[in-house]
């Protein structure tokens, strides 16, 4: 089962990071004083969930003017850093390619390929 997925894997194309015009680098600054703290001090993860969020909305905002955005996540974060020379206590948290895309589908990548397929919502929300 493990080497059928790994050959399916092989087979996805990552065009997006040669074709898209614009690539961004996300990181989160973990030794930012901005918000002096506030919640870091009991969660600090915080911070990165908000730089996730971020990210989101952006991908929504995309996506509400047609444009396409991919979040690779195959590359080294230590690799990144070393590459980008970025602060040290900046963690990488997502590289994301933007661009117009050449074709619309109606469906995913990932599931097109049958890599995964959608769930319903019953499937992974707990109701009590």
């Amino acid at each position: 089962m493990r080497c059928e997925r790994a050959a399916r894997y092989a087979t996805l194309k990552l065009a997006g990071l040669e074709e898209a015009p614009g690539h961004l680098a996300v990181f989160a600054d973990k030794a930012s004083d901005l918000g002096y703290g506030l919640g870091r001090a009991t969660m600090p993860e915080t911070i990165e969930y908000s730089v996730a969020a971020a990210i989101c909305c952006m991908w929504l905002a995309a996506r509400a003017e047609g444009i396409g955005l991919g979040w690779v996540s195959i590359l080294n974060p230590d690799r990144i850093h070393e590459i980008l020379e970025v602060p040290e206590p900046w963690k990488f948290i997502g590289y994301l390619c933007v661009g117009y895309p050449q074709v619309e589908f109606d469906r995913p990548e990932l599931e097109r390929a049958n890599w995964e397929h959608r769930r319903t919502s019953k499937e992974f929300t707990l109701r009590r």
